[in-house]
């Protein structure tokens, strides 16, 4: 199996064999192999490089297989393995293909040793991640789907002109830790806090996931932004400039999360939030920290998987995951209720659930490096989680006014891929040493101490009550159908606005220029016939040059209008 290079390869023959098979049951379980046997192909091999080519002089590394890419390989071919359970009653070819053509470019940019690696699975997760939204086979998610194609693309060029400039500057394409201080590394910079969806580069990530169907929402909150993070975690840590950009991860997406309807984009806002934390713990750099980092990932795979399943169930029952539209489903669908609390006391990180155990390890490092007012803005930022996703997901979903919805409750596969990402939630929060034991770095750590846990009950409690007078108050925002504005109204609104102008200014200027510049030609011309023209029947050859010399100048014209 070393031989393979990386477990990419079996996403992408399985990807090849998949329209074939034309039997739906035989099909799904297909489907559900191939995470297995990507999980296999390095499972238990020791670390290493796999599949090294000698590409033009360049060293090409298929698979590195380290403390650092085994947990993300491991989480992603897990969550691979959920998505696909969750999507049993999909028989879309399309999204069939483009799930593990996603998860597997995903997987192997995770392991790739080199910077091309990287660059060639980077966009492989772009182009295949997009039919994931193209699926859903509506006017918006076309439009939607063009502009993310547009910026996962972009981000990918901006990585190449990075790496371009790299290996000329130091000779290798070695994904290794790198230093801010070149044009290369901030485009390479650039180009990972795109996937990252930094501050004022975000709004693609609210834009697109809830336009997509709604197995594929699922897919696309594993993988993209957490390969960031990833990308982050080995290229940059210890970049202070990332605990400032992490903390404002943090805090904006609080207020959106609270205004927005929409719960699937509520749920985008707070995936906004969670890689904050993560990458604040890049930023310090420590080994506390970045163990933090991975474990954070780790359990936000799987809890903002669990949360996007919940309300994806509901969306397929009644059709809407808008909050003003639902409501007392608690009737209808008890099991996806279950489910979705444990997702919310998960990302609100309740003890005994994952986000506790993974959270904590940021907070410590963030307070043990003397960073105060970093750990009190997490802290903060810690409250908003449990309001907007601990509170408000289940709350408005499955509470409080009744919306009248009498449906079935979600099928027994979703409940399956829902029951063991539960399941997982609170194992990892009930026994860390789990995960613990197969971080980067050895782990020293006891999140179970009464500081820590009495500390984050008084939060939540205070998030409780506070959410609590808020709503008996009538001082909590409305669930309404409403449209929010955020930064991608610049972008969308006001520069496509100013471009107008621009043109429309430039159009009227050439439009003056001309008419002043041909009464002037012709004038000139009629006082040249006048002073040296001909006479007679020969005069009639004049106008012709006086048209002539006109296209020149109407050819100069443009062409200085064209060019500069």
């Amino acid at each position: 199996m070393p031989e393979l290079g990386t477990p990419a390869l079996v996403y992408a023959i399985a990807a090849l064999i998949v329209p074939f098979i034309r039997h739906n049951t035989l099909r799904q379980v297909f489907l559900l192999a191939v995470p297995v046997f990507g999980l296999l192909v390095f499972w238990q091999l020791p670390y290493g490089t796999y599949g090294n080519i000698n590409l033009m002089n360049m060293h090409v590394g298929l698979m590195r297989l380290d403390a650092l890419s085994y947990v993300f390989g491991l989480i992603f071919s897990l969550a691979a393995f959920l998505s696909l359970l969750y999507a049993w009653h999909v028989r879309d070819t399309i999204q069939q293909v483009a799930t593990l053509l996603y998860a597997g470019a995903g997987i192997g940019a995770v392991f790739a040793a080199d910077l091309v690696t990287l660059f060639v699975f980077w966009e492989g997760t772009a182009i295949a991640s997009v039919f994931l939204i193209w699926a859903r086979r509506t006017e918006g998610a076309y439009a939607t789907g063009m502009r993310y194609l547009i910026i996962q693309v972009g981000s990918g060029v901006i990585l190449l002109a990075g790496i371009i400039l790299y290996y000329r500057e130091t000779g290798t394409i070695a994904f290794s830790q790198m230093e801010l201080g070149s044009p290369a590394t901030w485009a390479i910079f650039l180009a990972f806090g795109i996937k990252c969806a930094f501050p004022l580069l975000h709004n693609w990530l609210q834009d697109a996931y809830p336009a997509a169907t709604i197995t594929g929402t699922v897919t696309l909150s594993a993988f993209t932004t957490k390969l960031a993070v990833y990308a982050l975690a080995r290229g940059f840590p210890g970049t202070e400039l990332l605990i400032y950009i992490g903390v404002t991860m943090t805090l904006f997406p609080v207020f959106f999360a609270a205004i927005e309807n929409n719960l699937r984009r509520v749920l985008a806002y707070s995936l906004n939030n969670q890689l904050g934390f993560m990458v604040v713990g890049v930023g310090i750099g420590t080994p506390l920290a970045l163990n933090g980092t991975v474990a954070h990932a780790f359990c936000h795979i799987l809890y903002k998987a669990l949360l996007f399943m919940s309300v994806g169930a509901v969306m397929y029952r009644t059709g809407t995951s808008k909050a003003s539209e639902l409501g007392g489903l608690y009737k209808s669908m008890p099991l996806t209720m279950i489910f979705c609390i444990v997702g919310a006391m998960s990302i609100s990180a309740f003890p005994l659930f994952s986000g506790f155990i993974s959270k904590s390890l940021i907070l410590s490092a963030s307070a043990d490096t003397g960073y105060f007012f970093v750990w009190l803005a997490l802290v903060v930022a810690s409250v908003g989680v449990l309001e907007h996703s601990g509170i408000k997901i289940p709350y408005f979903t499955f509470f409080a006014h009744d919306a009248g919805h009498r449906v079935k409750e979600a099928p027994f596969h979703m409940l399956l891929a829902m029951g063991i990402t539960a399941a997982l939630c609170v194992g990892l929060g009930v026994f860390p040493s789990l995960l613990y034991g197969i971080l980067p770095y050895e782990v020293e750590y006891t999140p179970y101490t009464t500081t820590h846990v009495v500390t984050q009950l008084q939060l939540l409690l205070f998030a409780g009550l506070a959410f609590a007078v808020l709503m008996r108050t009538g001082l909590y925002p409305a669930e309404f159908r409403s449209v929010n504005l955020d930064f991608d109204w610049v972008y969308r609104r006001m520069l496509p606005a100013i471009v107008g102008g621009i043109r429309h200014a430039v159009t009227s200027t050439w439009r003056f220029a001309a008419r002043v510049t041909l009464h002037r030609v012709d004038r000139m011309m009629i006082g040249i016939y006048r002073a040296h023209g001909p006479q007679g029947p020969l005069a009639r050859t004049w106008p012709t040059g006086s048209m002539v010399l006109w296209i020149a100048v109407l050819l100069g014209m443009t062409l200085v209008l064209t060019y500069i």
